[in-house]
Order: C-alpha cells, then structure tokens, then sequence
C-alpha cells in the first residue's frame, strides 16, 4: 500500500485513527474480560436454584429409591414403599427436566455445564427400563446399586461443572461443598449394601470389600472437602461431627470394617438406619446451607465487580473521546494550516503571479510588499515553512518584475532597432525610386529594381520586430482597398515571388486600417509557402466570399507537417501567445498570430489535398467591404503611409510609405509574362512607359500620332540599351521644354495606356461585368510620381 502520494488529511487519519482503534479495541476487550465474571458470579444464584436445588432432590430420591430396590431384590416380596417412592423421584425428576428446560438455565450454562446436563438426562432416561429389569429379577443387587450410582454420579459431574465461578474462594468453596455431596452418596452406597445384606442375612460377594471402599472413600472426601471451607463452615462440621448420631455411625463404621466378608454384618439394623438417616439430613441440610450462604456472598461481590466495570468502562470511554477528540481537533489544524499553506502556493503560481505578469505588461506598477504579504502560521515548522513561503513569493514577484522589466527593455531595443531599420528602408526607398527615375539602362534598372525588392523585404522584417515588440507596424490607410491589390502587394513582399500564382479573387475590399496589417500577414504565409516546398512547386493564392467574411487560402505542395505539429501551430494561431524568445524557430507564426488577434481575423493551417499545406485566413465581415471604384482618392491623408507604388517596367509592386492614396494597379512579378502566371505584364510595360519622362531617341517602334494605340503620341520604351547617337548625359540633363498643352496631353495619354493595360491583364475575376474592371477603376486614377515630377 502506496502511502506517499495520499492526501495530507488522509495521512493525518490514519494517524489519529490506528492509535485510537486500538485504544477502543483494548477497552472493549478489558470491559469484556471483566463483565463476564460478573456476569458468572450473578448467574450463580441461577445455577444454584435451576439445578442445584431440584439436582439434589433428585439425588435425594434416587438414594432412597436404590436402597429399596436393593432390599426388594435381597428378599423374595414386592415391597410397596418402593412404588411410592419411585413416585417420588419421578416427581423430583419432572421438576429437574422442567427446570432445564427453561431459558434461564441455558443463557446462564457454559458449554461444559450444558454437555454435563445432557449427559445426566440421558442417565435419567435409562430409569425406567432398570426399574423394569428390578421388578422382573433380571437384575441382582450390585447391578441394582451400579444403576442408580451411575444416575447420581451424572448428577455430581453437572454440580462440579457449576463450580466455574471467576473468584477463587467461592469456586473453592463449592467444589467443597460439591465433595461433601459425592462423600454423602458413598454413605449412602454403604446404606444400601447393608440394606441388602440385613434382609439376605449375609453379604454376598465382594459386597463387604466394596463396603470397605466406599466408608474409605467417604472419610477421605469428606475430610477433603472441610479442609476447603471456610473458617465458619469448618466450626459447623466440626460440630456435626461431634453429635451422638454421627459418633454412633461412625463407629458402627468401624465395626463393619472389621466385620467377615460373607458373615452377617456385626452392627443392629435398626441402630444402624436411624443413626444414617439423621447423619444423611444433617448433612444434606449443612450443604444446602453453606450454598445459600456462597449465593448470597457471589452477588454483592458481583456487584461490586459491575461497580468497578462500570467506573473503569466510563474511565476508559472518556479516555478514548478525549483521545479522538484531541486527535482530531491537533488534526483539523494541522490540515488548516498546511492546506492555507498549499492554498497561497497555488494562488501565487495560478493566479496572483500571472495577474503581476499580466499588469507589468500593462505597464502598470506593481508593489512586492502589496503582492507577496507574509503568511503567518505560527512558530512551529509550519511557521518556519510558512515564512519560507513568504520569501519565496517576494522572490518568486521579484523575479517577474524583472523579467517583464527585463522583457520591457529588450522589446524597446528591439522596436528602437526597429524603427531606425525602416527610417533607413524608407530613405533607401526613396533613393531608390530617384534612381529608377533618372535609370535609362535597362539592365542597370533591372538591378535597381532587384535592389529595390530586397529593400521591401527589409522593411518587412524590420516590421516583424515592430510586431514582436507589441507595437503597431505604423502603416495604414484611410479608405478600403481592393482584395486583389492586397494580394498582390503581399506577393511584392516575398523573395520568390516568381512561384505565386494568384487563381480565383472575387471581387472585394478590405478596409483602410486593416490593410497594412493583412498584407504583411499573408507575406508571412506566402513566404513560409515557398520556403518549405521544393523550389519547383508552385504556390497558389485564391479568395473568395463565405458567409462569415472573405477567406485566402494559400497552398503549397511541400512535405506538410505531423498532426502534433499542426496542431501546435494552430493553437498559438488562435491563441496569440506572448512572444517567447527561447522559441525562434517560428518567428513568423508569432507576427502572424499577433496581426490576425488584432482585427480579429482566424488563420488556421491544414493538410493540403494531395500535398503540402494550406493556410485558411478569414478576414471577418466587419473589415470586408465592396471592391473599391478606381480613381482618385480625395479624401487620404498625404500623409498616410504604405501606399503601394506604381510599378513600372520590370517592377514588383510593393507598399511605399508617405503616398497620398491607395495603391494603384498591384502588377504581377516581373518573370510571370504568360497569361497564367503574370497577367499584368502589358501593364508593367505600359507604367514603364512613363517611368523615365523621356522620348525621341530612346523610344523605338512608337506609334504614330494616327496610330490608335498611340493615345496622343504616348511613346513606349522598348527594352535595349540607349542609341549611342543619343548620348545619356544630354537626354538626362537637358530635357526638352514642353508647352502646357503637350503636358497635357502626356498626363492623358498616361492615365489611357496604364488604363489599357489593367484591362489587358487582369485576371478573370476582376474582369466580370458585375464588378468593375481594373481598366474602370484606375480610369479616374491621379497622376503618379512621374507625371508630378514631369
């Protein structure tokens, strides 16, 4: 039995409980060991007047009945003393079964007194049919003699067996008194055989040897049992010894031991009955006497027993309340204070330590004195323990408040870092669009736009520290943007944006103040997406309308993860726990799950269908709104950061801070030029054909001014390098003065060409009739960067 693990209580029980137990079990035996000896000694009474008194009346009767059996079998008649005197024992006999046959007798008899009893009514039940062979002579006078002896000595064997009495002179005293008995049935054996042999006139043989034995017998019990009485009862028999009946026995006595052995006996029948009869009453009533006299001193000695029982009974029961109660009071307590012990533990560790956390993080102020009061238990162990505590919670909110001022620090270097990183990204950006700007060489642009897509992945990361700071990324916008621009915009943001395919986008907006943070989540999807599948797989990107919110679904076919794992990512998905620095592993799971807590958008991870994963992100009914028109936006602040830049000739659209509307068309990357892969590559060409603000020279194959497609005369610039006639340095230094009107009618031809080139490759989604087109959005769209600085 395993006891270390079990309850404090229920070690304390069983603490308190096997002393008890044991302390009740030793009263309850010391109680009974005592009350069954009062119980004998009262039952002694019941003993002495359900079988001894009827027991010796039938003794009485049956010595009678054999000496008149043994005279009628001596002689030749029928004597009739002896049918009134077998009525007589009969009646002594019904009166002893009728006595043992009741309930007293029984409860108060051991078992060996009961054994005893029925063995006496068996010798009883054999009267009858001895009386039947003595009537019909087929029984001599030593059979006759062994009958009845037999009957009285079962009679002596139940008295002997009443002698079990718990005090040691009393018990004494009765086997006394039950020797004297058994020496008064050998006198009155002797009385019979010289019954017999005063009517046959001679003793026949072998009756004269057990004669003699049976007066040996009877002095020796008889001295035997005096020598046990009492001081008194030894005077009264001295006494009786000493009257002239039991002189004049004894001395017939003498002279019938000395008497020949087939002779007449040498004594005078007549002397001899009456000297027997009255030594056989004085007897008999000396023995009756002294057994009222041990009655009535068993019973006050019984009670005086009862009387102690009942004082050590009461003694011991309040000795084990006592002790129960003690145990159990020193119990409870100890119980208390080890469970208020136990209770502040688990208060401190599930409660009070984390709401300190909780608050620091806050950034509220946390008082240690206030937060870890001192437990007080006392001045024992428990107290020591107690204190211990005490110390241990000081400690233990100590601990936390330097960690979280510890963690505070840390996450405002991080945001400090943070912040002078895209203070950088945006002044490289910048930079970067002015060289793009004045860049006539399209190689030299292509590197320049390779450079500038590194620098919007630096912003990214830089506003991943942003984010696991707990502060807010710092761009937004005032009006919705189109879910198809946002998609695009997050595609901009991944280094192999070349393996996205953007599928199926219906139709939708998403709020102004959630964009920025929605871009930068499915960035952070779409690039773990190319990151952990094989870099010859394709990731595609599909949204759709569903009954709670618009969901994105991103899908990759890489190795997939176990379920654990899975369902590890999911719940600190939904759970957005706080940012553990040991766990770098997954940085991006962390950004993601703080930017879906803060608008409350679901992202959930799944297997995909064949393959892979795929990234479910439910941006709620709340932030969706109907597709935006496309045109100029009056009303954003030009201040407002993150507004996607129009792309240009090998671009790849990307989120610009410090632009005075939302993003413009969001092209496709750069190496997607078929339908299916890169839908808006016409268009790229068309804003690159802006890009520069040059014309004559560097432009090839433009169209005429009859052309249809030329829109004005709105020149194209055709990837190669610039005609050596031209020099760079005079195309770029010295542009040529235009009038108002030919500004005019560039800045026309400008919004026509980006206009024809979002209808040219806009995906079949954008394209429905019941939605507007991407041609009809940016119809109305105000003039980029190039037109502004043309």
């Amino acid at each position: 039995m395993r006891t270390r693990d079990w309850p404090i209580r229920s070690k304390l029980t069983a603490l308190v409980v096997a002393p008890v137990t044991a302390l009740l079990a030793l009263w309850i035996f010391a109680t009974t060991l005592t009350f069954g000896p009062a119980l004998d000694l009262l039952s002694a009474r019941t003993l002495l007047y359900d079988l001894g008194r009827p027991g010796e009346a039938v003794v009485t009767e049956l010595q009678r009945e054999r000496r008149l059996s043994v005279v009628q079998l001596a002689g030749t008649t029928v004597l009739p003393a002896l049918a009134e005197q077998r009525q007589r024992t009969d009646r002594a006999v019904a009166e002893l079964r009728h006595r043992i046959d009741g309930e007293a007798l029984r409860d108060a008899a051991d078992d060996v007194l009961e054994d005893r009893i029925d063995r006496l009514v068996t010798a009883l039940a054999a009267l009858p049919s001895g009386r039947n062979f003595i009537d019909d002579r087929m029984m001599d006078r030593a059979g006759a003699l062994g009958l009845y002896s037999g009957i009285v000595t079962a009679a002596f064997q139940a008295f002997s067996a009443m002698a079990d009495l718990p005090d040691p002179d009393i018990n004494r005293e009765a086997l006394a008194l039950t020797a004297l008995g058994r020496s008064r049935e050998l006198l009155g054996q002797t009385d019979a055989l010289l019954a017999g042999a005063f009517t046959a006139g001679r003793f026949a043989d072998g009756e004269h040897t057990q004669l003699v034995q049976a007066i040996g017998n009877q002095r020796w019990l008889s001295e035997s049992a005096v020598a046990d009485l009492p001081e008194a009862g030894r005077v009264a028999y001295q006494r009786l010894t000493e009257t002239p009946e039991f002189t004049s026995l004894r001395a017939m006595q003498d002279a019938l031991i000395g008497a020949s052995r087939t002779g007449r006996p040498p004594v005078d029948a007549a002397s001899w009955q009456a000297s027997h009869d009255a030594v056989q009453q004085q007897l008999r009533d000396f023995e009756l006497s002294e057994a009222d006299g041990l009655t009535d001193r068993s019973v006050p000695m019984a009670v005086r027993i009862l009387l102690r029982l009942a004082a050590a009974g009461v003694l011991g029961l309040v000795a084990v309340v006592v002790s129960v109660l003690v145990a159990v009071r020193v119990g409870r307590t100890l119980v208390r204070r080890l469970s208020g012990v136990r209770t502040a533990a688990l208060e401190l560790a599930e409660h009070r330590l984390p709401d300190v956390v909780t608050r620091l993080r806050r950034g509220e102020l946390v008082d240690v004195a206030r937060e870890a009061p001192p437990l007080e238990y006392g001045h024992d162990e428990i107290g020591e323990v107690g204190r211990a505590f005490t110390q241990v919670q000081r400690t233990a909110v100590q601990a936390a408040v330097d960690e979280v001022t510890l963690r505070r620090g840390l996450n405002e270097v991080f945001l400090n870092i943070a912040r002078r990183s895209q203070g950088l990204v945006h002044r490289q950006l910048h930079l970067l669009d002015r060289m793009e700007r004045r860049a006539e060489d399209p190689d030299e642009l292509a590197e320049l736009f390779q450079v500038d897509h590194l620098a919007t992945r630096l912003r990214r990361h830089a506003e991943d520290l942003v984010i696991l700071a707990g502060s807010a990324p710092g761009r937004g916008w005032r009006n919705p943007v189109a879910m198809v621009d946002l998609v695009r915009g997050a595609i901009s943001e991944v280094e192999a944006y070349d393996r996205v395919d953007v599928t199926v986008v219906q139709p939708a907006g998403v709020l102004g103040r959630a964009v920025g943070d929605v871009i930068h989540l499915l960035a952070e999807l779409i690039e773990n997406a190319t990151a952990f599948s094989p870099p010859d797989t394709r990731v595609t990107v599909t949204g759709e309308q569903v009954a709670n919110g618009y969901a994105l679904e991103i899908t990759d076919q890489g190795l997939g993860m176990s379920e654990a794992a899975l369902e590890s990512a999911n719940t600190r998905l939904a759970s957005s726990p706080e940012f553990d620095p040991t766990e770098s592993a997954r940085l991006g799971l962390f950004v993601v799950a703080r930017l879906a807590a803060r608008h409350a958008v679901r992202v959930r991870l799944r297997p995909g269908r064949e393959s892979g994963l795929t990234a479910v992100v439910l941006i709620p009914s709340e932030l969706v709104t109907a597709e935006p028109p496309a045109g100029p936006d009056l009303t954003a602040p030009t201040s407002a950061p993150g507004a996607l830049r129009p792309t240009r000739r090998g671009t790849v659209p990307r989120p610009r801070p410090n632009r005075a509307r939302p993003p413009v068309a969001a092209i496709g990357p750069p190496t997607t030029a078929s339908p299916a892969h890169g839908p808006d590559a016409s268009a790229a060409n068309a804003s690159a054909a802006v890009g520069s603000g040059t014309t004559g020279p560097d432009v090839e194959g433009a169209p005429s001014d009859d052309t249809p497609d030329d829109l004005d005369g709105l020149p194209r610039r055709v990837r190669r390098r610039t005609p050596a006639a031209v020099p760079r340095s005079t195309a770029a230094d010295t542009p040529s003065p235009r009038s108002p009107e030919e500004v005019r009618r560039v800045m026309a031809a400008l919004q026509a060409g980006t206009a024809r080139g979002r209808a040219t490759g806009s995906p079949p989604a954008t394209a429905a009739p019941a939605d507007r087109s991407v041609a009809d959005r940016d119809t109305t769209e105000p003039q980029t960067e190039t037109e502004r600085d043309a």
